[in-house]
C-alpha cells in the first residue's frame, strides 16, 4: 500500500468546502481558506493568510503571513509575496491580491503592495508598487503595458490559433 503524502496544517486553520491541497504543502496557523480552493504542491501558505473561494494556487508558491488573496484568484507557479520591505525587521505587513486577479509564476511582489482587481501581473515580474484595477503589468521593476480587456482579448485570440 502506498504511503499517503504528507502535508502540514497549522492550528486553528479553517478550511472551505471542497479544498484541494496537493504533496508537500505547508498551511500556517491561524489561516482561512475558502472553498474551492487548489493549492499545488510544496506551496507554503505562511501564517495568518486568507484565500477567498474559487482561487487556484501552482506549485512552489510563496504567500507571506498576513497575505490577503481574493476570490477567483490565479497564482502561477513559483510566485512570491514577500512581508517584510525591509528584511530582517520586526514589522510585517502582507500583500494584498483582489478578485479576479492573475499573478503570473516566478514573480516576486513587494511587501504592502495592492494588486487590484482583475488585475494581471505578468510572468517573471517583479511588483514594487500597487498595481490599478484591469491592469496588465510586466518587466522588472513591473510597469503597465496594457488592460485586462487587451489581455482578454490576446488570450482568446491565442487560444483560437491565431497567435
Amino acid at each position: 500500500m502506498p504511503k499517503k503524502p504528507i502535508n502540514f496544517i497549522g492550528e486553528n486553520v479553517k478550511l472551505g468546502k471542497n479544498v484541494k491541497i496537493w504533496n508537500f504543502a505547508y498551511v500556517g496557523s491561524n489561516s482561512v481558506i475558502g472553498n474551492n480552493v487548489m493549492i499545488g504542491s510544496l506551496t507554503h501558505v505562511d501564517y495568518d493568510v486568507r484565500i477567498g473561494n474559487d482561487t487556484r494556487i501552482e506549485g512552489l508558491v510563496y504567500l507571506a503571513p498576513k497575505s490577503r488573496i481574493g476570490k477567483k484568484v490565479f497564482i502561477g507557479p513559483a510566485a512570491v509575496l514577500t512581508n517584510d520591505p525591509y528584511p530582517p525587521s520586526k514589522r510585517l505587513i502582507g500583500v494584498v491580491i483582489e478578485d479576479g486577479a492573475i499573478i503570473g509564476g516566478k514573480s516576486v511582489i513587494k511587501a504592502g503592495v495592492k494588486v487590484g482587481k482583475n488585475s494581471v501581473v505578468a510572468m517573471g515580474a517583479v511588483v514594487t508598487k500597487d498595481v490599478p484595477s484591469n491592469t496588465v503589468v510586466v518587466g522588472v521593476p513591473a510597469r503597465a503595458v496594457y488592460s485586462r480587456k487587451e489581455y482578454n482579448k490576446r488570450m482568446q485570440a491565442w487560444e483560437d490559433g491565431e497567435l
